[in-house]
């Protein structure tokens, strides 16, 4: 909501104004002295990061699940949709009272994208989050110059 004594402009005393993007209490070390060492550029702690075994490990777990998912699903949705305009006579058949197969199968598209997205996020909870955060933290230390 809009405040009548807000004019738009951020007061120098907000706490937002000039926060860093990566967190509380860092250090401007943009003018750090001559003699210390400083941390490695982006482009670099990435690459070294990309090649890493545990890097790779991770991109291959994601991969081995979401691409025989996604196929899956897909074939499955594309079936659905392939049966409804090409078999209308069978999707029209009754299964119990008013329900029919088309009925049936569409709210079986609903129950198969939740049951997806739960195996993925309990895939990613067991075989791919412990790995990416020691990765992050990996990753963190390097950007300050520590790790290596």
């Amino acid at each position: 909501m809009h405040n009548a004594r807000d004019t738009g402009a951020a007061r120098l005393e907000d706490p937002w104004y000039d926060a860093l993007a990566s967190g509380w209490g860092e250090v401007d070390d943009t003018e750090a002295e001559p003699g210390r060492a400083r941390p490695p550029a982006a482009q670099a702690v990435y690459t070294e990061v990309h090649g890493s075994a545990a890097f790779q490990e991770v991109r291959r777990r994601y991969r081995r699940f979401v691409f025989p998912a996604a196929a899956a699903f897909l074939i499955w949705y594309l079936g659905y949709v392939v049966a409804a305009t090409a078999a209308p006579r069978l999707m029209a058949r009754p299964v119990v009272g008013t329900l029919n197969v088309a009925m049936v199968a569409g709210l079986a598209q609903f129950a198969t994208t939740f049951l997806l997205t739960w195996a993925y996020a309990r895939h990613a909870r067991l075989r791919r989050d412990r790995v990416a955060l020691e990765l992050r933290w990996v990753t963190q230390e390097m950007m300050r110059g520590h790790g290596r």
